[in-house]
């Protein structure tokens, strides 16, 4: 399914100087058609009243799902958000949560991913489902 094999290192080293850095999102694993990573909750990912903020889980959910729709498309394309949604389902106040993408739809104009996040003991905290437009990347200075 993916056309495309970076290694681990590659994937994370383009976080740098993003959100996705500054949330602490790690890639940690390339599936044959799932892709995985880890967000930690604390300081940076909770809301006013210590729990998981339901953007950074939706921040982590897309995250997961754009960097393996572009491991399916042609190098001359790219994948851009669409519609996001996801049912929180269990409240996480610390520790890592486990993010895994796998894809339910991949075509050449849309893909649509469902994101799992699990906490420590594996119980579901949170499913979202991604859409995303499949489009040629931008020519450079545009």
């Amino acid at each position: 399914m993916f056309t495309q094999r970076p290694t681990l290192e590659q994937l994370n080293a383009l976080s740098a100087g993003t959100l996705v850095h500054a949330l602490g999102i790690a890639i940690t694993e390339i599936g044959e058609n799932t892709l995985s990573g880890t967000m930690p909750v604390d300081a940076r990912t909770v809301q006013p009243f210590g729990l998981l903020h339901g953007g950074a889980s939706v921040a982590f959910a897309e995250t997961l799902g754009s960097l393996a729709g572009n491991l399916c498309v042609a190098a001359d394309l790219t994948v851009v958000g669409l519609d996001i949604n996801a049912n929180h389902i269990r409240a996480v106040r610390s520790g890592l949560v486990k993010g895994t993408a796998r894809a339910v739809h991949i075509g050449t104009r849309t893909q649509v991913w469902e994101i799992l996040i699990r906490n420590a003991a594996a119980e579901l905290c949170c499913i979202a489902r991604l859409t995303l437009a499949v489009v040629s990347k931008p020519k450079a200075g545009h």
